[in-house]
């Protein structure tokens, strides 16, 4: 399968280097508006072809797949471009800005039987089904609360801050904890219950979000971009509870018991080896294309709308509407 990326910054680069270390995949075309700029890319990451216009990549019959690298504002319309040129899609988290746009973008990938994935890496990786194998197996009893964090301080810049760009800590960080919640509770919500700590800019720099579920289940969310936490995703339950040690991308995954008022380590589980965590997302569509699927099962399309549809109602209640909504 012949992979064509569509922007050349930083997120891009990890990409190229997983598709670089993969067989069963093929580095062919990097598209940039900055023709030096792809070229470059394009000798260091070992692609075929460079572009300086993302339509004339888009016009090469001989792209398979495109990924689509660019801000959060330009996946909608570069999306329904490639899906209108004939291409799978595997688009950067958030697939959209907003539920109606990720609804026309899987309509229009459904309509013409092409994939469109949305790569939020973490439902692709092997921690997320020892996660729901473990609380299958009722390892922790019944599951009653999850929590979540997510900062990092690096994220201060004119992508995550310009509200043109669909900046702001919801769409870039505070959908992984969401994503964190629903692999495990679902996404039947009752009520969001959501605050934010705004940016110079007007967009949040800082999330705090509570979802009640069914029977009295909640999830308790915090993420920013003022500073680094650590990331950790546990999920408690009536007899124990799971943390996932980095939900970005899980280092490991430690199961406690319960013992009176206190709890004891059980067992910790080790994750695969990896290239750099993208490689499942790829590998996954390059199945699901084989399979002649619109969707990944790992994150099939209700998931990303459902998880859409939250995020809706987050910035809702922050008060947030983008300039060119």
């Amino acid at each position: 399968m012949k992979i064509a990326i569509i922007g050349a910054g930083s997120i891009a680069a990890q990409m190229a280097k997983t598709i670089a270390a993969l067989d069963e995949v093929e580095s062919y075309a990097i598209a940039s508006r900055s023709f030096d700029k792809a070229r470059a890319f394009a000798d260091k990451w070992g692609f075929g072809r460079a572009y300086d216009s993302y339509d004339d990549m888009l016009a090469d019959d001989a792209v398979d797949l495109v990924y689509i690298a660019l801000p959060h504002s330009f996946h909608h319309e570069w999306t329904i471009k490639a899906l209108n040129a004939g291409k799978h899609v595997l688009c950067e988290k958030p697939l959209a800005v907003n539920f109606k746009q990720a609804q026309e973008m899987i309509a229009l990938a459904e309509s013409k039987n092409l994939l469109l994935a949305e790569a939020m890496w973490t439902r692709y990786q092997p921690s997320a089904k020892i996660i729901t194998d473990l609380i299958a197996g009722g390892e922790i009893g019944e599951v009653m609360t999850v929590s979540a964090n997510v900062g990092d301080c690096n994220y201060m810049n004119d992508r995550l801050t310009n509200p043109a760009l669909a900046g702001g800590c919801l769409l870039d960080l505070t959908v992984y904890a969401l994503n964190f919640s629903a692999m495990v509770m679902g996404n039947k919500v009752k009520r969001i219950v959501a605050s934010m700590i705004p940016t110079d800019t007007g967009v949040d720099g800082q999330d705090n979000v509570m979802l009640e579920y069914d029977g009295g289940k909640i999830a308790n969310l915090f993420a920013t971009m003022y500073t680094v936490t650590d990331r950790s995703g546990f999920v408690y339950g009536s007899g124990g509870f799971i943390q996932a040690h980095d939900v970005f991308n899980p280092e490991k995954i430690t199961v406690c018991g319960v013992k009176g008022y206190k709890h004891y380590v059980k067992r910790e589980i080790a994750v695969p080896a990896q290239i750099t965590g993208y490689e499942y997302e790829v590998l996954a569509c390059m199945k699901a294309v084989e399979d002649g699927r619109t969707e990944c099962p790992e994150m099939p399309h209700a998931e990303t709308l459902a998880i859409m549809k939250q995020a809706d109602e987050i910035r809702r209640q922050f008060g947030i509407v983008y300039p060119f909504e």
